[in-house]
């Protein structure tokens, strides 16, 4: 495993990791519905948005790959759009804005921690390079496609951004960027006239792709948490014919139905980066710590070790004042997080418990299996997975193992 999760095992043991499936469950999902409070579809029960997005996810990968494929490209033909206008407002001299007299005017006194605030909201619009490391399973040859994807898509995702964001000042003020909740919906109507609204739509489009994303990827978070014994042991689990992990997917879709309940943003943007760049920062540290305590260890992937020191001074500087700035989000944040601690005492370090407790969680783990008609995935063997196997066999001990019949001969007596 790639992912951050599998990173943090190691030197941090299973604590650390509990707490990032617990944060991402806690925290993340809320945010999902944030991003959707400027969509035109506000008006659509966003339940049933997310259910359907769920079923498709149930239903087959590769439908999830191309409903992610379609939405994706059509976002990137509406920046695009964006783009273009912006250039022909630069081409009729429409610049105010990125002339560097007026763009770096101050319009409020400058505070580090808003500095710091500011690369944390900035960088969640980059967050997708951690995404890919949660289906890294999924990936034909993920040592090669993996980095090869990341290499491709962060140039890329720069550059549409920033092309897009120096589009919009071409039209609108910094204060009316800052007033707006739909920024590409005030830009359409103030330059696309009759056609304003494809910036609505593509909008919703954006929103769409975006929910069923973190269908994808966060579901297949849980799925390797419970296959390390820090979630129920159900959510391993994948249907017998489609491959799918749905019991995963469906406590994905749960939990995100049940955390719909705000839709302040940019608070949102806020507990979600801080908590999300402190997990961040405790992976690359742990990648540091594993460079030096297990040197030979083979690394398929393997970069310089001053890459992550310069993160990691950067890591340091975004949560010592974004901390700073906004205490009482990130204190809240650190408070949601430590709730975990007390689930890791109770279901992973406290081994003997109660057989009245594991009956009823084998019940449960039977009934679920039969409604979702899932079971364990098949382990290769071989030698760079035996381990994992070994692992896979210690926590997911079977529900039960009944008495294969005995076959008789004519005579009624029992072969061996």
């Amino acid at each position: 495993e790639l992912s951050r999760k599998h990173l943090l095992r190691a030197p941090f043991q299973l604590l650390c990791t509990l707490l990032l499936c617990w944060c991402v469950l806690g925290g993340e999902r809320p945010f999902r519905k944030a991003q959707s409070t400027s969509s035109p579809l506000e008006g659509v029960p966003r339940f049933l948005k997310c259910l359907l997005l769920t079923w498709v996810n149930c239903s087959s990968v590769r439908w999830a790959t191309r409903v992610q494929d379609i939405f994706t490209a059509g976002k990137l033909l509406a920046l695009a759009l964006i783009i273009i206008m912006g250039i022909v407002q630069i081409c009729k001299g429409e610049y105010f804005w990125l002339e560097p007299k007026n763009a770096f005017e101050n319009f409020q006194e400058p505070d580090i921690g808003l500095i710091a605030l500011a690369f944390l909201q900035g960088s969640f619009a980059y967050g997708g390079w951690n995404f890919l490391n949660y289906v890294t399973e999924e990936l034909v040859d993920p040592y090669k496609n993996l980095p090869r994807a990341i290499f491709i898509s962060i140039p890329l995702v720069t550059f549409v951004y920033v092309f897009a964001n120096v589009a919009y000042v071409t039209a609108m003020s910094p204060q009316e960027l800052l007033a707006s909740n739909a920024v590409a919906v005030t830009f359409g109507e103030k330059l696309l006239g009759v056609m304003a609204w494809i910036m609505p739509i593509s909008v919703a489009l954006s929103t769409f792709g975006g929910v069923n994303g973190s269908l994808f990827t966060s579901s297949r978070l849980f799925f390797a948490g419970a296959r390390e014994g820090h979630l129920p042991s159900v959510l391993a689990m994948i249907h017998v014919k489609r491959c799918t992990p749905i019991p995963a997917l469906l406590f994905t879709c749960i939990s995100t139905l049940l955390m719909l309940v705000t839709s302040d943003m940019y608070t949102l943007i806020n507990y979600v980066g801080f908590i999300n760049y402190l997990f961040y920062g405790v992976t690359v540290a742990g990648q540091i710590v594993l460079r030096w305590k297990k040197p030979d260890i083979p690394r398929p992937i393997k970069i310089n070790l001053l890459f992550p020191i310069i993160y990691l001074l950067f890591w340091a500087f975004l949560l010592v004042f974004s901390l700073w700035s906004e205490p009482v989000v990130c204190g809240i944040g650190l408070a949601i997080m430590l709730t975990g601690v007390p689930v890791y005492f109770l279901g992973v370090y406290w081994q003997h418990k109660p057989k009245c407790f594991s009956d009823f969680i084998e019940l449960l783990t039977l009934v679920s299996q039969k409604m979702c008609v899932v079971v364990y995935p098949e382990a290769e063997r071989g030698s760079e997975t035996e381990e994992t196997h070994e692992d896979m066999e210690e926590q997911q001990q079977p529900i039960y193992q009944p008495t294969p019949p005995r076959d008789k001969d004519v005579g009624g007596q029992s072969q061996p």
